[in-house]
């Protein structure tokens, strides 16, 4: 099922709050009962057209963004560094998130922003030391994001905090997707119309299996948060007012413009 998170138009008469809904194959949201990682997937008989609403981002993590870099060979070697022997984490705040079709601000203090399409999961309850045999029994489902970063910023600090925790620089969307399986879905990021990125989601180094059960002998993860997975190669600045388009199949199309430089 493809779960969306909403805001209906005016004429809709579904009031302005957020909403969540299934969204269906002849493009109607049948719209359910409070969030759904919360209270399970409840219908009510309420639907509306999907040109009716404006998308939101699926999920505000309430907690974190568990990020995974360098997880692709080819990506690791762009980088000029080895493959890990093991995941390489670390977090994004939770306002960083925007959905789709929104603006990915450029910051004053940031001389470029680059682009970096991931496969994202999103955790469905409270999970800590989850072995790699039950990570299917704490994932909610999947669903697409950009990991925004400031190349410059990232090599003067020596680490990723700052340089991938600007608002605006995690886009998640445009839904989802709860009975997706990673396997050899291609993955790719185009950038006015041009394919930048190109891979498969079986290239990671680590699997899904792995990363969860990894990141939770770490930390416990809550629900709504959210993984993403790292990128692979391919990863380039975006120009100001370009329109960036990352694409997984089963998954969808995120879509986002950039603003004007500073």
């Amino acid at each position: 099922m493809r779960v969306v998170r909403f805001t209906p138009h005016p004429d809709a008469e579904l009031g302005t709050d957020p909403l969540f809904g299934i969204l269906e194959d002849d493009n109607q949201i049948s719209i359910i009962s409070g969030d759904p990682i919360y209270h399970g997937i409840q219908r009510t008989a309420a639907k509306v057209e999907l040109t009716k609403v404006r998308l939101l981002a699926p999920v505000i993590p309430r907690s974190k963004i568990v990020c995974v870099g360098k997880n692709y060979a080819d990506h690791a070697a762009e980088m000029g560094g080895v493959v890990p022997d093991e995941p390489i984490i670390f977090l994004k705040p939770n306002t960083s998130v925007i959905g789709p079709g929104d603006t990915i601000v450029w910051p004053a203090m940031a001389p470029s922003i680059d682009y970096e399409a991931e496969l994202a999961i999103v955790i469905g309850r409270v999970c800590k030391e989850v072995p790699k045999e039950r990570v299917n029994d704490v994932i909610f489902g999947y669903t697409i994001a950009n990991d925004v970063t400031s190349r410059e910023i990232q090599r003067k600090d020596g680490q990723w905090m700052r340089a991938k925790s600007f608002d605006t620089f995690c886009p998640i969307g445009p839904w989802i997707e709860t009975e997706f399986i990673p396997g050899t879905q291609r993955i790719s990021t185009t950038l006015d119309g041009v394919i930048k990125q190109d891979g498969k989601i079986s290239d990671m180094i680590f699997s899904v299996e792995e990363i969860v059960h990894f990141v939770t002998q770490v930390m416990t993860l809550l629900p709504g948060d959210v993984i993403i997975t790292g990128t692979p190669a391919g990863i380039g600045p975006m120009g100001e007012k370009s329109t960036v388009s990352i694409s997984i199949d089963g998954l969808g199309q995120l879509t986002n413009k950039v603003s004007t430089r500073p």
